[in-house]
């Protein structure tokens, strides 16, 4: 038997307050859609926004629905909204903030495992590494520069 040991690096910006002005600008519009989140019923609220090469900014939502799991995270969301419509653009960056919806989390939220999966085959469809950025409602913002310091063994097309 051997083991394998997986690095995962980081950047960790102390506050909203250490990203760049245009850094800033995304993340402020996750912010403002996650507020617009249907989450009757987790009552957790999501927004994501990515930016694509030709500079459009796009969001997402999570949209819950009472017949589980017929909603759709924020990440995916605006992903699948990127694929459908700007197919031969890539994704750049994608902005996320997460928070319960009775309080403001200060935990930095990353994408579910389902919204990593979807990440990844874009990232690898566009040979291109999208950078991640997350957070909670305020607090700590987390920087990955692909998607696979989030998942390590990605599951693509070379695996079918």
């Amino acid at each position: 038997m051997k083991e394998i040991q997986i690095e995962t690096k980081l950047s960790v910006f102390e506050s909203f307050d250490e990203l760049s002005q245009s850094e800033k600008e995304y993340m402020n519009q996750a912010i403002e859609i996650r507020k617009k989140a249907y989450a009757p019923y987790s009552k957790f609220q999501v927004g994501a926004a990515i930016v694509l090469d030709n500079g459009m900014v796009l969001q997402g939502s999570n949209q819950e629905n009472a017949a589980y799991p017929s909603g759709l995270c924020a990440e995916r969301v605006v992903i699948f909204y990127a694929g459908a419509n700007y197919p031969n653009n890539k994704i750049v960056k994608l902005f996320i903030t997460a928070t319960p919806s009775d309080r403001d989390s200060e935990n930095p939220i990353p994408p579910c495992g389902s919204c990593r999966q979807s990440i990844a085959e874009y990232e690898i469809k566009q040979d291109l590494p999208i950078e991640i950025y997350f957070m909670g409602a305020k607090g700590e913002v987390y920087k990955s520069d692909s998607l696979k310091n989030l998942l390590p063994f990605m599951f693509d097309k070379s695996n079918l």
